[in-house]
């Protein structure tokens, strides 16, 4: 099929799924996307990640910032002891590592 056919027939798919009613109660309806947070992301090379990201294919510095929030707020919810220590010990590996990709990226 070529590009055009394909576009037309996701077009009139759409239009009869909004006059169906199925977009009339998805979660959030409304309401305003939650802000990204594309700090850390060189802005000339926001626009690829965010394709990428929505095409399922995290570039590594994203997976790694999604690792380090994930191992932050893990941090946060257990008490001191080993398990801590150890949640903390890779917290401070995988924000070395992030760091570091981060630095030649600003070298480029």
């Amino acid at each position: 099929m070529s590009d055009d056919i394909l576009h037309l027939l996701a077009e009139q798919r759409i239009l009869a799924a909004l006059e169906n009613g199925e977009f009339d109660n998805l979660p959030g309806k409304g309401k305003p996307l939650p802000p990204e947070n594309l700090a850390f992301v060189p802005s000339d090379r926001r626009a690829a990640y965010k394709i990428l990201r929505n095409a399922g294919q995290l570039p590594v510095e994203m997976d790694l910032k999604k690792e380090i929030t994930a191992l932050e707020q893990s941090l946060a919810d257990n008490p001191p002891g080993e398990q801590r220590r150890l949640i903390s010990r890779k917290l401070n590996e995988k924000t070395t590592i992030f760091n570091i990709l981060m630095e030649k990226q600003r070298r480029k």
